[in-house]
């Protein structure tokens, strides 16, 4: 294959947000995100107009979950400090989508060919799911707080306050909700918001 052929396909594929699984240079600051990856933004936008979930919401669980990494994954486990035995869970992509949670996304939007390292499909996933968790919940789309803690535990155990027991988390889903807001003020003053 020639070498123009070559970077003709990979700027193709960067150009529809896969391939380039790296995180953005600037993680604290939203405009630089958006416009060093405009695909990002481009898809946040799109899931904004569907689900309702504000672009300022998404970055920040897609900032806590991967720090905009494509293909996270959790870390591997190992038994005696040595022995690999898998990874802490199925956890993978931008949203760190677990295989089954992923799966019901599939099957509920028809979109069974979405893959959780594809920037478009995992945010709009992540507004699929926290769309569903402000209508059975009640969880407004603009409480990043609230929509992250229901993200990590899951609608029941949100609906048990499981978090109640895990100050951690807690700690993790108030910084979600301030980078969430030091995100908007970015994207207004840009005039990304």
């Amino acid at each position: 294959m020639s070498r123009l052929l070559k970077l003709a396909i990979v700027g193709l594929v960067a150009s529809c947000g896969g391939g380039n699984y790296s995180a953005p240079r600037q993680l604290d600051n939203a405009c630089a995100i958006v416009a060093e990856r405009p695909a990002y933004y481009r898809a946040m936008k799109a899931t904004e107009r569907r689900w309702g979930i504000p672009i300022h919401v998404q970055m920040a669980a897609i900032h806590q979950e991967s720090k905009f990494i494509g293909d996270a994954r959790t870390p591997h486990q190992y038994a005696l400090g040595v022995i690999p035995i898998g990874r802490q869970s199925s956890a993978y992509g931008y949203s760190q989508a677990l295989d089954g949670t992923w799966e019901e996304y599939q099957k509920e939007t028809g979109n069974r060919r979405a893959k959780r390292d594809n920037i478009r499909h995992a945010t709009d996933f992540m507004g699929w799911y926290m769309h569903n968790s402000s209508r059975r919940l009640g969880i407004s789309k603009w409480d990043a707080t609230g929509q992250y803690l229901a993200y990590h535990e899951g609608r029941s155990g949100f609906a048990r306050q499981s978090y109640l027991g895990k100050p951690w988390l807690v700690r993790v889903a108030n910084q979600v909700g301030a980078r969430a807001q030091m995100y908007r003020a970015q994207l207004v003053a840009c005039r990304k918001a």
